[in-house]
C-alpha cells in the first residue's frame, strides 16, 4: 500500500512539472465588446452629415485563420435617427420631415490584414485592416407628434396603406459592413483596435423617407377624431399651412439610392490560453514577415 501511494506521488510530481515546463499558446478565437458611435446617412442626410451621432455597442468572436485573415461573427445595437433642421437644402427644411430609429445588427465580416498579426510575437504587433460582410439588421423607424410616438411603417406614409403596396417594406433588410480599422496586442492575448465600417443597405425606408407624396385626401382626418398619418405623411403643413409641399406625386424622397449607416467602434478582446499549439499558430511560420 505504502509502494502504490509513493509510485501515485511520483506521477502527480511528473505531472506538475510536465504542466510547468509546457510552453503557453493563446488559442485563435478571440471574444471581444465593442462600443462607439454610429451616423444615418439617406433621404434626410444626403450630404453626409454628423449631426445625430448616437451610441453603439456591441460583442463579437474573432477566429484568426491565419496571420493575415481572420473572420468574425458580430451583434451590434445603436439608434439613428436625423430632422431635416440640420439640412442647408431649402427644400428639406420645407419638408420637415424627422425620424429615430432603434437597430439590432447580426453580422458576419472577414478582415485581412495589411501586416502579420500574431499576439505574443514581438514583431507581429499591430496592423491595419480592410473588412468586409453581409448582415441583417432590425429597424422600426419613428417620431413624435403632439408628444406622443407614432410608428411610421405602420401609418404607410408614402401610401402603403391606400393602394400602393409596392411601397410596403419590412422592419428587418440586409446590410453589407465595409470599412477599415487597426489592432494592436497590448499584452500576449488581449488586443485593442478601432474600426469605422459603413453599412451599405437593401432599403430606403430606414428613415421612413422614399419617393413621393401620395397627396392628403389618402389620409382622411376628422376633427374629433384626427388621423396622425394626414399630419406625419407632409409635415411641411407644421410650417407652411397655407403652401403645403404633399401634393400627389411631388417629390418626397430619392429612390435613387439606399439608406446607409455608419458605425465607429473602439474594440476590446482577449484570448484564452492553451498548452497546445493551435494550428494557427503551427502554420504561422509559412508565411512572411514584413
Amino acid at each position: 500500500m505504502q509502494k502504490a501511494y509513493k509510485i501515485l506521488l511520483f506521477i502527480c510530481a511528473t505531472l506538475a512539472v510536465s504542466k510547468a515546463d509546457a510552453q503557453e499558446f493563446f488559442t485563435g478565437t478571440e471574444y471581444g465588446i465593442g462600443i462607439g458611435g454610429s451616423e444615418y446617412f439617406g433621404d434626410l442626410n444626403e450630404n453626409y452629415g454628423f449631426h445625430y451621432v448616437r451610441p453603439a455597442f456591441g460583442g463579437f468572436i474573432r477566429y484568426q485563420l491565419n496571420p493575415f485573415i481572420a473572420v468574425r461573427g458580430v451583434v451590434n445595437f445603436t439608434h439613428v435617427g436625423y430632422d431635416d433642421k440640420y439640412s442647408n437644402n431649402p427644400f428639406n427644411q420645407a419638408r420637415n420631415l424627422n425620424f429615430q430609429s432603434d437597430i439590432a445588427e447580426l453580422a458576419a465580416q472577414a478582415e485581412f490584414n495589411f501586416f502579420r498579426f500574431l499576439t505574443g510575437e514581438a514583431g507581429s504587433r499591430f496592423t491595419p485592416y480592410l473588412t468586409g460582410g453581409v448582415g441583417v439588421f432590425y429597424y422600426d423607424p419613428y417620431t413624435y407628434w403632439n408628444g406622443t410616438r407614432y410608428y411610421l411603417r405602420r401609418l404607410g406614409t408614402e401610401g402603403q396603406n391606400a393602394g400602393n403596396g409596392n411601397r410596403s417594406y419590412q422592419p428587418y433588410s440586409i446590410c453589407f459592413p465595409v470599412g477599415f480599422g487597426v489592432k494592436y496586442w497590448v499584452r500576449p492575448g488581449f488586443n485593442i483596435g478601432a474600426e469605422i465600417a459603413d453599412r451599405l443597405t437593401l432599403t430606403d425606408y430606414l428613415d421612413d423617407v422614399s419617393t413621393t407624396y401620395v397627396g392628403a385626401d389618402k389620409f382622411p382626418t376628422f376633427p374629433n377624431n384626427p388621423n396622425p398619418a394626414y399630419y406625419l405623411q407632409d409635415r411641411s403643413i407644421e410650417k407652411n399651412p397655407d403652401n403645403p409641399l404633399g401634393r400627389a406625386g411631388k417629390q418626397r424622397g430619392n429612390s435613387s439610392t439606399k439608406d446607409q449607416y455608419m458605425l465607429f467602434m473602439i474594440n476590446l478582446s482577449f484570448q484564452l490560453k492553451t498548452y497546445r499549439c493551435p494550428s494557427y499558430k503551427r502554420k504561422a511560420d509559412e508565411y512572411p514577415r514584413f
